[in-house]
């Protein structure tokens, strides 16, 4: 709701006060914590995150999935997620077609806000204590996710089955690269490098796309 505001009735860029509010809330997470690491959570919190559900299904896989074919669906086949792709696409022009532009972006960031603290829960259960610094670093994977997944990060274009897609590659290769026994800064380095692969290709791609058809007529 706070970063809300700011983008959708401020008018501030979306990425900066995202990454302000991360560095802030990070910021009161460490003056509140400091070093220390709080656990003790009741043996049923601890359950939500370590305990398998169904098989091999932890609640945490099974909320993801639930939540992935709730959001498909609302993405691709209703009429909010028809307007969400028309305001990535153009704003203003949305506005002008008589389209409650703020109201969205602001519902659009407090579900976020809404799912991010689900997700933060769920960490926090599966591993038993929380501290100041947890899941630091975790934003990188989670842009190379979406923008690998063909999200665009100027909005209007990209679905989650390409997103999911990208979700399979990075926990492979994470996996992959611990297995191997290749250290976390090195692994960092690899998702860096897709990071910027994941920018380049598409552009790179439309570049030669734009030459051939200027060519062609």
């Amino acid at each position: 709701l706070f970063n809300g505001f700011w983008i959708a009735y401020v008018g501030l860029p979306s990425l900066a006060v995202t990454l302000a509010g991360l560095i802030g809330f990070r910021g009161v997470a460490r003056i509140l914590l400091e070093d220390r690491a709080i656990g003790g959570f009741p043996e049923w919190f601890n359950t939500l995150g370590q305990q398998p559900i169904a098989g091999p299904l932890t609640l945490s896989l099974i909320i993801f999935f639930v939540l992935f074919a709730i959001f498909a669906v609302v993405l691709h086949a209703s009429a909010f997620g028809r307007l969400v792709y028309v305001i990535g696409n153009n704003a203003e022009a949305a506005r002008y077609s008589g389209v409650k532009v703020r109201r969205i972006k602001m519902a659009l960031f407090v579900i976020t806000g809404v799912i991010s603290a689900l997700a933060g829960l769920l960490y926090a259960a599966r591993l038993g204590s929380v501290r100041g610094d947890m899941a630091e670093g975790f934003e990188l994977d989670i842009i190379t996710i979406v923008l690998l997944g063909g999200v665009s990060i100027f909005g209007g274009s990209g679905n989650l089955l390409g997103v999911g897609l990208s979700i399979l590659i990075i926990l492979n290769l994470r996996n992959g690269m611990g297995l191997a026994n290749i250290t976390g800064n090195t692994q960092t380095s690899v998702i860096g490098g897709l990071l910027i692969l994941s920018v380049l290709v598409p552009n790179l791609t439309e570049m030669v796309l734009n030459k051939w058809k200027g060519r062609k007529a």
